[in-house]
């Protein structure tokens, strides 16, 4: 277990955007379009080879207008807890190693599997209790949205649809490009438990690397309410970035989610559940099983 060079949250305001801009995946962006294919194999592509280059070479030059007349502005807010597992598939995080801060609530898979397959939750990851060990999870939001909504309307006023969506998209794969900047960041800096990782870009983009950031609304943790309790623990305000109350996050071009570093963290899809965990889980979460069975109900079983 590696304790994370520092305790609590940071900020960090005014990232610069081609630092980030390094870090962006194009395959995505593509798909935007309705353009199948990765990248750069597309460009070469019989079918929409030329319209793929000739989105690209708009896309960048749009960006470097972006980033020399700092049209955008990118931010992040990021804190590490102490934190240990519960028996109920709870995550309880610490101040100070000790004091109770916070209750973070997992799902655990429920689907047969074939013999000695486990069913996974997110809070496996995590030491248990029972180990009298602490450990440490993170939790992050990044944007690079701040300045899109006068961007667009800039475009708006100028009846320009197409440059309009090339900056919703860049805006999109720039909070995704962060995303990826910053957790290489804690790897090998503010958690520093991947100290001499040297990943290509390639390698970035097959998430080769140890540890891994799911967001609550995916497969592992679909579960949105939970980005509740990250938000107000990272004061993501401060960094312009807020929820709606149906959860979603403002501005749209944003990213948010845990960080866990054990070596055998991985992705996975919680899949279908059953009465018994929805009702046990609006439980521990202080909510109706009606409001559970809402936010849960395209997983649920029944």
């Amino acid at each position: 277990i590696t304790k994370p060079t520092f305790l609590g949250r940071k900020t960090l305001l005014n990232y610069p955007l081609e630092e980030i801009a390094k870090y962006i995946d194009w395959t995505p962006f593509f798909q935007t379009w309705m353009l199948a294919g990765r990248y750069p194999k597309i460009f070469t592509d019989a079918v929409v080879g030329v319209e793929a280059k000739k989105l690209y070479d708009d896309a960048q030059k749009l960006l470097s207008q972006i980033i020399q007349g700092r049209k955008l502005k990118a931010n992040a807010a990021l804190a590490f807890y102490p934190a240990q597992s519960t028996e109920t598939d709870d995550v309880a995080l610490y101040k100070n190693e000790d004091e109770h801060l916070a209750t973070l609530h997992f799902l655990r898979q429920q689907n047969k599997k074939a013999q000695n397959l486990p069913n996974f939750c997110l809070s496996d990851f995590i030491a248990p209790k029972s180990a009298g060990k602490r450990d440490y999870i993170g939790m992050f939001a990044v944007t690079s949205g701040i300045g899109l909504e006068k961007l667009i309307d800039e475009f708006k006023s100028k009846h320009d649809d197409y440059s309009e969506i090339m900056a919703k998209a860049l805006a999109d794969r720039l909070a995704e490009a962060f995303a990826e900047l910053l957790h290489e960041k804690v790897r090998k800096e503010f958690w520093g438990y991947a100290k001499h990782e040297d990943m290509t870009e390639e390698e970035l983009i097959e998430e080769k690397y140890q540890g891994i950031r799911p967001a609550p609304g995916y497969p592992a943790c679909p579960e949105h309410t939970e980005k509740k309790t990250i938000f107000e623990l990272l004061k993501a305000e401060e960094a312009g970035i807020v929820l709606t109350e149906s959860f979603a996050m403002y501005p749209a071009a944003a990213v948010s989610g845990y960080y866990f570093s054990h070596p055998e963290s991985k992705y996975f899809g919680l899949g279908k559940i059953e009465k018994d965990q929805v009702e046990e889980y609006s439980k521990r979460k202080g909510m109706t099983f009606a409001e559970a069975e809402k936010w849960l109900s395209p997983n649920l079983a029944y």
